[in-house]
């Protein structure tokens, strides 16, 4: 089966039958490939489950080889939610297309993302009505904390992880996520980083691993 986003895909070399997922967003000007690395360490201790590692739907305005879920130059607030909106129903059609093609179940699905990708997980997972197993974010931010307050659906686990050293994606923006997550009695972990830039340290992946290891096996 094709998908309908041009996706790296990674699994353990066994050829036992996925029986869960993991789809990986990339950050802005990024692509399937960048994040399938994350993958590909993970594979090694996870040999029941699919890595998924989709291209963004657009090509990137800043960095024409990669992509991007949604511009995020010149825009308003309500430019890039509407804009993120369009990537949202992107996203749910993969998700849709990994169930058929593994024939799994929604809860057996995790959504990861970086940066960009780590905001358009969160507002696909939060407003998806049959909900997916968990949501793993690095170095993100919810894109309209209205939006998502009065459109949660469903409530998976999630952990976010952050840099405190972010110049990009600022840690405040964590710390903003869970405000709004306490207000709505709405648990979930996070991690700062110390001395962590715009990336994903190794003990960011190596709790990656251990909360999919957790949440599907």
């Amino acid at each position: 089966m094709g998908y309908s986003l041009n996706t790296t895909i990674i699994s353990s070399s066994n050829k036992q039958k996925p029986e869960n997922a993991v789809i990986l967003c990339h950050g802005y000007g990024g692509d399937g490939k960048d994040i399938s690395i994350l993958a590909n360490y993970w594979k090694n201790y996870l040999p029941k489950t699919v890595f998924i590692c989709p291209d963004a739907p657009e090509r990137c305005e800043v960095s024409p080889s990669g992509f991007q879920w949604f511009d995020l130059m010149n825009q308003t607030s309500d430019e890039i939610l509407t804009k993120s909106l369009v990537a949202e129903i992107k996203l749910n059609k993969l998700i849709d297309e990994v169930k058929i093609e593994y024939n799994i179940n929604t809860d057996k699905i995790i959504l990861c993302g970086f940066s960009q990708g780590c905001m358009i997980s969160l507002q696909t997972g939060l407003k998806r009505e049959d909900k997916i197993n968990s949501i793993i974010g690095y170095s993100g931010k919810i894109i309209d904390t209205k939006h998502i307050e009065n459109n949660i659906k469903a409530k998976p686990d999630i952990i976010l992880m952050h840099g405190d050293k972010d110049e990009v994606v600022p840690v405040n923006f964590l710390l903003e996520a869970k405000e709004l997550f306490n207000r709505i009695d709405y648990k979930i972990q996070t991690k700062i980083f110390q001395n962590c830039e715009h990336r994903i340290p190794q003990e960011g992946s190596s709790l990656g691993l251990e909360f999919i290891k957790k949440k599907l096996y």
